[in-house]
């Protein structure tokens, strides 16, 4: 009777939920760019924007709308996603020098001890070359948009000739093409798009010029109230440059790889941007004028750089349709941090301010997450590692500090599943040519709330309801006494969870 009782539990067990009755472990591949605002993607809202491709996986599988980050930074946001753990506990804090330690429990290595072929194609961008990889080929550094050169073992580099997104697609469907199909792969597409620079394929030149952007709504912030949002250098008025951001005057022979263009692309690329050198200069602009006008340059290089992006995304989904993968290949499309797309006036990362602090994730998985699924539930990029693993059936270490999320992806188990109240963050590069101070926080539903050091020494409270942009820092309202008191105490719960000892003295000795 006691092993009939079991064998009935056992069997529950495994049918709460239709991740647990997929008997074959799903291929997995993770889509990763670089500084891709979840505000410019059609599925999170955007009326501008063309992403059909990240659409249509949004669509066909499942949206979180509170994907967070821990660290928002490009090289500590990738060492994340590889460790599933916060920045301090990696060793990976700041875009500096740092060797990432390789040598630590990487996800990929989980991955390759259960039975998995791994591969990571384009940016890595972590001053250390692939480990837990059994195929790689990637941009040295930040790579360069056109004509970039790529490292691939042992250690050879290679310039390869056209438009990076491109390069990076074809190269992993290559290995794709090649891999041994008797295996459950899982690979890394690590775009360069759209990182700063913001320089389109050819072919998307233009894309966006009959557009006038509407302003967002916060940017003319005065930042009252907020001393490092007032104090910070990544302003479009100030920080942003004409002529290397928004190309005005360009200096063509130093633009990276411009030298390797055909007479025809040269053609191609300066006839478009003397174009633009000349509407700057007819308009003799200043003040307001000139700043919104950058704005308006910014947006639409922006756009149409993401253009390439969302199109190679669209390549991918039509090679896994065309070879019969897609039925058994789960499709995740992730951006290293968020930024901002001039809201406060700004462009860049780095604050927990939403904008920055938000990344987009879709994710699709055919036959098993039903299309249209939402997740409004904190999620954080020390869970995407977990989630990797769970879904290739894949014993998750206990050192890894996320969460698998893959129970909230069903909405029979989702309601029964027990979810973080409260998302924990640490930014630490200071300073830097952004000048943004440290700080650590959280985020719940309702509140955020902030500390920032190193000069700039301030608590914040935000009421999400109330003030979604968060303008308004209500950390001195009495009114806001018991909730102060409240987050404070579930800041150091997290803190001492986490294990962030710099922030647990900071937060003590903070007044």
């Amino acid at each position: 009777m006691k092993k009939y009782i079991l064998s009935v539990i056992a069997l529950l067990g495994s049918i709460s939920s239709p991740f647990a009755q997929t008997a074959e472990r799903p291929n997995i591949v993770l889509i990763f760019s670089d500084d891709h605002a979840y505000q410019s993607i059609g599925a999170y809202g955007n009326k501008i924007a063309k992403t059909p491709n990240i659409d249509r996986i949004a669509r066909e599988g499942a949206i979180l709308t509170n994907n967070l980050v821990a660290n928002s930074i490009c090289g500590p946001s990738r060492a994340t996603l590889l460790t599933g753990k916060y920045s301090h506990m990696n060793g990976y804090k700041k875009n500096d020098r740092t060797l990432f330690d390789t040598s630590q429990l990487l996800f990929p290595k989980e991955l390759q001890k259960s039975g998995y072929q791994t591969a990571w194609v384009g940016k890595l961008h972590l001053n250390s070359l692939p480990v837990g990889f059994d195929y790689w080929n990637i941009l040295p550094g930040q790579g360069i948009y056109y004509n970039p050169e790529f490292i691939t073992a042992p250690h050879d580099t290679t310039r390869k000739i056209g438009y990076v997104a491109d390069i990076i697609t074809q190269s992993s469907l290559e290995w794709l093409d090649k891999r041994d199909d008797k295996k459950p792969f899982f690979l890394v597409v690590g775009q360069k798009s759209v990182h700063r620079g913001w320089q389109p394929d050819l072919q998307d030149l233009g894309a966006y010029d009959d557009i006038d952007f509407p302003l967002p709504e916060t940017f003319y912030d005065n930042y009252e109230g907020r001393v490092a949002a007032k104090d910070q250098q990544m302003s479009i008025e100030k920080t942003m440059t004409l002529k290397q951001d928004l190309k005005v005057h360009l200096d063509y022979d130093r633009v990276p790889g411009y030298k390797f263009f055909t007479d025809a692309q040269k053609k191609t690329f300066r006839d478009y941007y003397d174009k633009i050198s000349k509407e700057f200069d007819d308009k003799k602009l200043t003040g307001k004028a000139l700043t919104e006008w950058k704005y308006q340059r910014y947006m639409k290089d922006y756009l149409a750089t993401a253009n390439g992006l969302d199109r190679n995304i669209g390549k991918i989904l039509d090679y896994l349709d065309k070879t019969g993968l897609s039925k058994n290949t789960v499709v995740i499309y992730a951006s290293d941090q968020g930024f901002y797309l001039g809201e406060h006036g700004w462009f860049d990362k780095r604050f927990i301010y939403e904008e920055s602090l938000k990344t987009p994730f879709v994710i699709r998985y055919p036959g098993v997450i039903k299309p249209g699924t939402k997740v409004d539930n904190l999620i954080s990029n020390i869970d995407w590692a977990p989630t990797i693993l769970d879904l290739a059936h894949t014993k998750i270490p206990s050192e890894i500090q996320g969460k698998s999320f893959l129970p909230l992806l069903d909405k029979n188990a989702k309601a029964s599943t027990p979810w973080r109240d409260a998302a924990y963050y640490h930014y630490y590069e200071f300073p830097d040519f952004h000048h943004v101070y440290p700080h650590f926080g959280l985020k719940t539903k309702r509140y955020k709330l902030v500390r920032f050091y190193g000069g700039a020494d301030s608590w914040e409270l935000f009421d999400l309801e109330k003030d979604p942009h968060e303008l308004k820092n209500v950390y001195a309202d009495k009114a806001n006494a018991a909730v102060v008191k409240d987050l404070k105490e579930k800041l150091k719960t997290l803190i001492v969870q986490y294990k962030d000892d710099e922030a647990l003295a900071l937060f003590n000795a903070a007044k």
